[in-house]
């Protein structure tokens, strides 16, 4: 497999959260296939954290592209997004779901449920990496502890509406790898 290289985050955040589908994430010892993203854009974006967060803004000035940024959501769930800069707009790039691949029985015995539920999910597939609020700002480029790899066969995607926000919901952002057994939930895609 081919580990993706800093300029894969050095594009627009709609190209590389469609081209992140299918490529594989590994957190420590366990990871899985990228099966839906979503994209978020500083410019313009209402729901993007650098719309109205200055330190979310200050994030990406000082950050190079492929930095982890995690943040809790709701005060609940850990969300993993990795900062896209570079390209014609800067942004983030959300990831959603995870097909396992990597280290099945240990995240199972940090989520208590089935395959297809595991990581079917932003919070989910956080908790199943164990990945918590200390990656928030790890560089992949520089840890030994995440990699990402390129997909071997390219799934067919689907492009739809993000989900579970309230602005800029619309925007049809949201990328998922067509008929996943997967994925977060279903929405409408095209």
């Amino acid at each position: 497999m081919k580990k993706i290289r800093r300029e894969f985050f050095q594009r627009d955040p709609l190209v590389c959260a469609r081209e992140l589908v299918g490529c594989e994430l590994v957190w420590n010892d366990c990871g899985g296939i990228i099966v839906e993203t979503e994209a978020y854009s500083v410019l313009n974006d209402e729901a993007c954290h650098a719309f109205a967060r200055p330190s979310s803004r200050e994030f990406v000035a000082e950050r190079p592209p492929g930095t982890a940024y995690v943040y809790l959501n709701y005060g609940v769930h850990w969300l993993l997004n990795f900062l896209v800069k570079g390209g014609a707009e800067d942004g983030f790039v959300l990831i959603r779901a995870l097909e396992p691949t990597r280290g099945i029985e240990t995240m199972k015995r940090r989520r208590a449920t089935h395959l297809e539920n595991l990581c079917s999910g932003p919070g989910k597939l956080t908790r199943a990496l164990d990945l918590r609020g200390d990656a928030h700002g790890l560089d992949v480029f520089s840890t030994k502890s995440i990699a990402l790899f390129a997909p071997v066969d390219p799934p067919s995607i689907q492009a739809g509406p993000r989900i579970g926000i309230t602005k800029a919901a619309d925007l049809p952002w949201r990328f998922i790898a067509t008929g996943s057994r997967f994925l977060s939930k279903m929405g409408p895609v095209g």
